[in-house]
């Protein structure tokens, strides 16, 4: 075996050990949890915790409401982005770029800080009812709507994001084949198109289905308790001494993964997808002028809906407290509370925790993500492919469940009571240093959207010239300095720019990992301003303010970055 390759296997079992240690102990660890017959000392083996789950109602609902809140939020987002997919795959009109940018509009707002505003629209005494002269309850006795409509804004554009790149790779010789032999455009969609891009659209779901099943934000900003994300949540303070949230954990990773395999098996084998990418490009068909006022129209509703929650939070950011209540708009308006966001006692830090937290995960997840790209595009090592799917699976498995797991590591052995590198991080007591693992977490989360944008750059850029560099006596690391990184500059910034900004926003993780206030980022500083009566409201939706801007300039600098390949970021 030459030097080359000794360097390469010996970097390949390194970063298999970083993921044995930073992403497959801490899910052994939440399985393990769920199986001790003694809590207390972690010992034993029982199914009594799981059959529990099952066993005790409030428990067996929550699972219930999680799942059907999970197939609504999917079938929801589908709806909204299947029709514009195919609109901007086989159409072209006037402002179609424009409109396509937009389509990435609601991931800029996690749903989670967008139930601040819905909450004052959707309210009771909220704009909706007083516009409408209803009286309709989406947080009270329609609160699952309310949350599945949340979601579904925030979500559907990972949908439409696979669809259409399914739909580019589509050769048109398929279609046209089937418009010859007399196939209407319902068929031909129904019987051609649709099984060619099912590929796509399961790969889109997945994270839909996943995201939603395993949401903790939403419902507990909607203050709907009865779901299983929310009521792990709510055992954290048990785990030292109770299995229960450690089997609720082992039962969502169970069914996510089984829905996930269940789905692959059926949508993603076994289907009449081409085996080679089209030979040609299809063409855009331009539309009519009143074709294209109905696209525009479309487009345009839909990003008008995608909006609402950005708009309430814009409006509650200004709104003094008690100013906006039975009122289509504010009726008192105020900018203190952009000032108060920048001053307040628990805000102000976290945004700075936050900014260090993102920063040093992103910083592991570029350096990570290059080699992980590296070894498996530009390598012929046997089980890099293992590599890639361990580099893409945190996409698979619920943020929950990581999030769980790493706070099972904190009572483990060496972080445990006792071990030695207990004072150096931990998570559950009174002088506990969460700050390591919520780094650790942040960068495992969002390593996938690095990967995959250092991938693409590699595979557009030429082997040829890093073999002339190491031909001319550069070592393979100067080869990859000074060649293959300025090639790929722009895929690495893309990669990052997405990952520090939903690092940022990170949810799960940051509100179990992060127990006390000095530690908050600012997604938990969110959620517990909010809770303070008076201005919280307020102050939060300032924050998410904040935090809009700068997703905004994240994604748009990603999609600028990596253009159309910015799909294949949010693909399983």
């Amino acid at each position: 075996m030459r030097r080359r390759e000794l360097w390469q296997y010996a970097l390949f079992a390194l970063l298999l050990a970083t993921f044995a240690l930073t992403l497959l102990y801490p899910i052994a660890l939440t399985v393990r949890g769920g199986f001790y017959d003694d809590a207390t000392a972690r010992t034993g083996f029982t199914l009594d915790h799981v059959a529990l789950v099952f066993r005790d109602p409030v428990l067996r609902e929550g699972l219930v409401n999680a799942l059907v809140k999970a197939v609504a939020v999917t079938l929801l987002a589908g709806v909204i982005a299947l029709p514009l997919a195919l609109l901007s795959a086989h159409h072209r009109w006037p402002g179609k770029a424009l409109w396509n940018a937009l389509v990435l509009v609601p991931l800029i707002l996690p749903p989670f800080v967008g139930a601040i505003g819905l909450k004052l629209i959707l309210g009771r005494a909220g704009a909706l009812n007083e516009l409408l002269g209803t009286d309709f309850d989406f947080l009270g006795t329609s609160r699952f709507l309310g949350v599945v409509i949340a979601e579904a804004l925030h979500l559907y554009p990972i949908v439409y994001l696979n669809a259409a790149a399914a739909l580019a790779n589509l050769d048109p010789a398929m279609e046209e084949a089937a418009e010859s032999a007399g196939a209407g455009p319902f068929t031909r969609f129904w019987r051609v198109v649709l099984p060619l891009i099912r590929p796509g659209l399961f790969a889109g779901g997945t994270i839909v289905f996943i995201w939603s099943f395993t949401e903790l934000g939403t419902p507990l900003m909607f203050e709907w308790y009865a779901v299983t994300p929310v009521q792990i949540f709510d055992g954290i303070t048990e785990l030292e001494a109770s299995a229960t949230p450690y089997a609720l954990t082992v039962v969502m990773l169970a069914i996510a993964i089984a829905c996930y395999l269940a789905g692959k098996f059926a949508f993603g084998r076994g289907n009449l997808a081409m085996q080679t990418r089209a030979a040609r490009a299809a063409e855009e068909r331009p539309l009519s002028t009143p074709a294209a006022l109905g696209a525009t129209a479309l487009f345009g509703f839909v990003t008008t809906l995608a909006l609402i929650p950005h708009l309430g939070v814009v409006l509650a950011s200004i709104t003094a407290p008690g100013g906006w209540y039975r009122s289509v708009l504010p009726e008192r308006i105020t900018f203190d509370h952009y000032s108060n966001a920048l001053t307040h006692d628990i805000a102000f830090p976290s945004i700075v925790n936050s900014l260090q937290f993102a920063s040093a995960a992103t910083v592991l997840n570029v350096l990570l993500g290059l080699l992980i790209a590296y070894l498996v595009v530009r390598t012929k090592i046997k089980g890099r492919s293992v590599l890639d799917a361990l580099a893409m699976l945190p996409l698979a498995v619920p943020g929950l469940v990581l999030a769980f797991g790493f706070v099972a590591v904190s009572l483990h052995w060496p972080f445990g009571s006792g071990g030695p590198l207990s004072g150096f991080a931990g998570v559950i007591g009174a002088g506990a240093n969460p700050i390591p693992f919520l780094i650790v977490a942040y960068a495992v989360r969002r390593l996938p959207y690095v990967v995959r944008a250092a991938a693409a750059g590699l595979e557009q850029t030429s082997g040829e010239l890093e073999e002339a560099a190491v031909n001319l006596g550069a070592s393979t690391l100067t080869a990859v300095r000074r060649v293959i990184v300025p090639l790929i500059a722009a895929n690495l910034i893309a990669g990052g720019l997405l990952a520090f900004s939903f690092a940022m926003l990170e949810v799960s993780d940051s509100l179990i990992l992060a127990q006390q206030a000095q530690h908050f980022p600012i997604t938990k500083a969110i959620y517990e301003v909010s809770q303070r009566l008076g201005d919280g409201f307020g102050i939060a939706a300032a924050m998410g303010v904040w935090a809009m801007a700068l997703l905004t300039v994240a994604l748009v600098g990603a999609s600028v970055l990596i253009g159309k390949k910015l799909g294949a970021v949010f693909r399983v």
